[in-house]
């Protein structure tokens, strides 16, 4: 606290003067201070095994949890998809990935030949089968 000659005290007033240069140096250490990482601010002793253990707890659950609930799911589907596929046969009717519906009408190695009306058939390559309904499978209709 600093006191003006007549002993009453600190009023609020400014009685110093901090210069330009000053105040420029002590905004720049509070940002620089403010950005630094705390794991950077640590000495360089103390990040030996506790930081490598406490990165492994943190990243090996995070793994397994994308792999039971993405990465497995989506191969299953895969190799789902890949067997109903592999398993397609003259008369089956199917769904394509474009939303048409028809009866398999002749099935070759790469292709798929689809009958959706009578006289109207279309090939298809067989990835984009996106569904395999029973032979007796009556068509959806939109009443």
């Amino acid at each position: 606290m600093i006191a003006k000659a007549g002993g009453a005290g600190y009023t609020g007033a400014s009685h110093f003067k901090v210069g330009k240069a000053m105040q420029k140096t002590v905004l720049t250490g509070l940002a620089a201070a403010a950005l630094i990482p705390p794991s950077m601010a640590q000495d360089a002793g103390a990040t030996g095994a506790g930081g490598l253990v406490g990165q492994l707890v943190f990243f090996i659950p995070l793994i397994l949890i994308f792999y039971f609930l993405l990465i497995r799911p989506a191969n299953q589907r895969q190799k789902k998809h890949r067997e109903m596929v592999e398993g397609l046969k003259k008369g089956d009717t199917v769904v394509t990935a474009g939303g048409l519906i028809g009866r398999v009408t002749k099935v070759a190695e790469t292709e798929v030949s689809i009958e959706l009306a009578d006289g109207v058939r279309v090939r298809s390559v067989r990835g984009m089968i996106a569904d395999v309904r029973d032979k007796g499978a009556p068509v959806a209709a939109n009443d």
